[in-house]
């Protein structure tokens, strides 16, 4: 099957044109946290009504919206999606697979828990296999796919909530302000105070600030130099 969807035909466009070609419950799922260096991973998928009662006003990818936005979208997608599931796999989890493994598993897991099952899977990024219905991946996706879109939200705003608690145990951190990102001032907390139970290992910049540690080869480490974390 083909078919052809413009990035500028709204953010609907893909399950409309996915509709047309027969599908009837089309999943979105999308995930946050991958590129932190403390935290869970949270995946999260939906599958979006086809009615206008069903549209999630304001719904966007999650990176675009406000805090206040989020939340928002977010009791939103709750409340109006057909089915809807996370998944949040702890920094252990993510150290012991590696984050590619970790972050296909964490969405495969996401849309084989939905209810009703869908019928077609739209990933943002890069494809997912084994989900048994057929799929597609699609650059951007929590951009130009409402269901990816409200994965999107999903899965930035259970992620955040899980942050504001890892704070509360080590407030030293300051997680609820980074949300385990690498900034300026969370690598000079880890720098000053070494890694916590939070932190995921196979980040070079995590691993580099306990003496001793033995690094894993290259390219086998999620490599962040202080430069970057700068920029961030």
């Amino acid at each position: 099957m083909s078919f052809v969807v413009r990035r500028s035909s709204g953010l609907y466009a893909y399950e409309r044109a996915l509709r047309r070609a027969g599908f009837t419950l089309v999943a979105g799922a999308d995930e946050a946290g991958r590129g932190a260096c403390a935290g869970p991973l949270v995946a999260a998928a939906a599958i979006l009504r086809d009615t206008r009662a069903g549209q999630i006003e304001g719904l966007r990818d999650s990176k675009l919206l406000s805090a206040a936005q989020r939340e928002r979208c977010y009791d939103e997608v709750v409340a109006k999606a057909l089915g809807w599931s996370v998944v949040v796999v702890d920094a252990a989890e993510c150290d012991r697979l590696g984050m590619h493994v970790a972050n296909v598993q964490a969405l495969r897991r996401a849309l084989h828990r939905l209810t009703p099952a869908p019928d077609y899977a739209l990933t943002d990024g890069f494809g997912v296999d084994g989900l048994g219905v057929p799929g597609l991946a699609v650059w951007k996706g929590d951009r130009v796919a409402a269901c990816v879109a409200a994965a999107s939200v999903l899965a930035k705003v259970t992620r955040d909530r899980i942050m504001t608690q890892v704070h509360e145990r080590w407030p030293e951190y300051d997680f609820a302000t980074h949300k385990g990102y690498c900034t300026k001032e969370h690598q000079d907390r880890l720098d000053r105070l070494g890694p916590c139970a939070e932190h995921r290992m196979r980040f070079d910049n995590v691993a580099r600030t306990v003496p001793g540690a033995t690094l894993l080869p290259p390219g086998r480490v999620l490599t962040q130099t202080r430069l970057e974390c700068e920029a961030l």
